[in-house]
């Protein structure tokens, strides 16, 4: 059973299995984070401020459909991974078109990946300034004065930021059941949610980097297959002895 095991292992591409497994935990704990935190965002404002923002509800479908489309794009790359290494490169690229298609698809491929790694370097930025938003609204939740609640969270001072229709009053927290509403059950849940959805977009990055040396790498062991074929034809002519090492990506 060990050489079939061997074999088995060395047409595995162990590089792009890892950032498959990267990419699909960080887009998983990202798609769940961020609809749970935009969730408690929509609660937040509806019932301490007393408005909607319906866009935050469009972009929890679209959290879903993009995490489907990564997990997607993730399996399809762990494929061509799979057809790019060991023994499954030698039987799958014997002819030159499908060396040519091989080459097509890897750098197709190459470019979705460095769209999608700019994207999430987008979405990172969005991250840190809402999870800076919600630390700066936890630290005037922590304040000894609200918390005995001699004091009010006063927002009138940003009142550029909110809707016209928000009255004055809406913009200031003083009772108990609006602070615990805001501090406890919103911003101290929804500050954490944005951590961890921030931590998981760090990974699908460095994933989407990952992909990027394992595109790389595949598509030149595609381009040079027919020269290292011809090399290890004439090394087997001149030492019929000689086993050829096996590629590991």
């Amino acid at each position: 059973m060990g050489d079939p095991c061997q074999a088995c292992l060395t047409r595995v591409p162990h590089a792009t299995l890892i950032a498959t497994i990267m990419c699909c935990l960080g887009v998983g704990v990202f798609c769940g984070t961020m609809y749970r935190g935009s969730a408690l965002s929509i609660l937040m404002f509806d019932e301490v401020f007393h408005f909607r923002l319906i866009w935050i509800e469009a972009l929890q479908m679209i959290f879903i459909v993009g995490s489907a489309c990564m997990a997607a794009l993730g399996f399809m790359l762990l494929c061509l991974g799979c057809l790019t290494t060991g023994a499954t490169r030698q039987r799958v690229y014997r002819a030159w078109r499908a060396r040519v298609g091989g080459r097509i698809s890897c750098a197709i491929f190459m470019i979705i990946t460095y769209i999608l790694t700019f994207t999430w370097i987008i979405l990172l930025g969005f991250l840190v300034i809402t999870t800076f938003l919600f630390t700066i609204f936890w630290n005037l939740c922590s304040k000894p004065g609200n918390i005995e609640l001699s004091t009010c969270i006063d927002f009138t001072q940003f009142d550029f930021m909110f809707p016209a229709s928000v009255k004055q009053e809406d913009m200031k927290i003083c009772e108990a059941h609006k602070m615990k509403l805001f501090c406890k059950d919103y911003v101290e849940k929804a500050e954490f949610m944005f951590i961890l959805a921030m931590v998981s977009c760090l990974l699908v990055i460095l994933s989407l980097v990952h992909y990027l040396m394992c595109l790389s790498a595949n598509y030149a062991h595609i381009r040079d297959h027919e020269k290292f074929q011809e090399l290890q034809e004439l090394q087997y002519l001149t030492n019929p002895n000689l086993h050829a090492s096996k590629d590991r990506f």
